[in-house]
């Protein structure tokens, strides 16, 4: 089970409509304006509300720092690699992006609303040394995480080698690519894998590419975050596949 301590982390997951199955409060706090928008929006998500000993919320904690309110976190419900390709396999137009250990939640959020807006069917995570689904992630995916099919796999060049097989072309953005994202091949079926935020690609996510890709620049800076990056990606890839339907 996991759990969300602290009176601002369990109401800032619940604005972001993060799945939750309990909160519970105990039963020595007081009221005050953060308590009170708790349990409103607890009542409008359907989640329950229950008043307990502060000893039941200390055993549960693992910080110690929950300030009398901790809230239960529902499992997320990871999508299956083989589901996503087979209910994409008629399309001729598809779009996975896949995050190769990107670790700020806010960047898993944000890649997960890109992905939704231009019709993603799926965006895929590694399972170990990235970023959880955690209330900020559900903030700045604004909702998305709710919609989007997000994919949780441990070996990213295993995954990318079955995505080939089921007629995907592979496309590493990367700042040291030959080739900008007006010239690669961003149409059709594609994956496009995004490297995280220090080290860019693993090498043995590089070598599985098919293509590398980077984007355009006339400034100065080194390049945009890796969720400025996916947009940007994103939408030139929207921008092909409507031009051919």
């Amino acid at each position: 089970m996991a759990f969300i301590e602290g009176r601002n982390a369990v109401r800032e997951a619940l604005w972001a409509g993060m799945p939750l199955r309990r909160v519970l409060i105990a039963e020595s706090t007081q009221p005050d304006r953060t308590i009170d928008d708790i349990v409103r929006l607890a009542d409008k998500a359907g989640v329950t509300v229950a008043r307990v000993s502060k000893r039941e919320i200390d055993k549960l904690s693992e910080r110690g720092a929950h300030q009398g309110v901790i809230a239960e976190a529902a499992p997320y419900p990871y999508a299956l690699l083989d589901t996503v390709i087979a209910e994409a396999r008629s399309k001729p137009h598809s779009l996975i992006i896949v995050l190769d250990h990107v670790t700020d939640p806010g960047n898993l959020g944000a890649v997960a609303r890109s992905a939704e807006v231009v019709g993603a069917d799926a965006v895929l995570v590694a399972k170990n040394r990235a970023a959880a689904v955690t209330p900020a992630a559900y903030k700045a995916s604004a909702g998305a995480l709710a919609h989007i099919a997000l994919v949780q796999e441990t070996n990213i060049a295993r995954s990318l080698a079955r995505c080939k097989d089921a007629g995907y072309w592979i496309a590493g953005a990367s700042e040291h690519a030959e080739q900008t994202a007006w010239e690669a091949p961003l149409e059709g079926r594609i994956v496009l894998v995004m490297g995280s935020e220090g080290d860019g690609l693993a090498r043995l996510t590089r070598e599985s590419c098919d293509f590398l890709v980077r984007l355009p620049q006339a400034g100065k800076v080194g390049s945009l975050n890796v969720a400025q990056a996916t947009t940007a990606l994103a939408y030139e890839w929207l921008r092909r596949s409507a031009q051919e339907r």
